[in-house]
């Protein structure tokens, strides 16, 4: 987990989008916000790109490919299992079978989305904290 990396958020809801970016200016991390609408392009990204993304925030309702079976193809892939990326799903409903799947392709997180914008702020300010303290056997030094 590379923690000065970019923070990656795969959304194709674009009003999600904007009210994560003004979460994200008002919280002013240094990383870098990289936002995909499409889920297929974010997996091209993330397995031709050198880049090591510090986290990746998921939504799991997605055209083409849905946020769970995108986190399996990540999950497959081996050179991106190494890299350590925290991957975490954020959506705005869940039912019971999306977060047993989601645990069992070794999601690290799923979170629904508050409707208040505060609330929403908090979740993410908790969630980057939180790995900002974490290690991974990469990066220990």
């Amino acid at each position: 987990m590379n923690q000065q990396g970019p923070i990656i958020i795969i959304e194709d809801d674009e009003d999600d989008q904007a009210i994560l970016t003004q979460i994200f200016k008002n919280l002013a991390y240094k990383n870098d916000i990289i936002f995909f609408g499409d889920p297929e392009e974010a997996l091209n990204y993330l397995t031709s790109s050198d880049v090591e993304p510090f986290i990746v925030l998921s939504d799991i309702n997605m055209p083409k490919l849905n946020g769970l079976e995108l986190r399996e193809k990540v999950h497959e892939n081996e050179n991106l299992r190494l890299k350590c990326i925290p991957y975490l799903f954020m959506t705005t409903s869940a039912e019971q079978i999306h977060v047993i799947d989601a645990y069992s392709k070794s999601v690290q997180g799923f979170f629904i989305k508050p409707n208040q914008f505060d609330k929403l702020e908090q979740m993410i300010r908790r969630i980057v904290d939180y790995w900002q303290d974490c290690v991974s056997p990469n990066y220990i030094k």
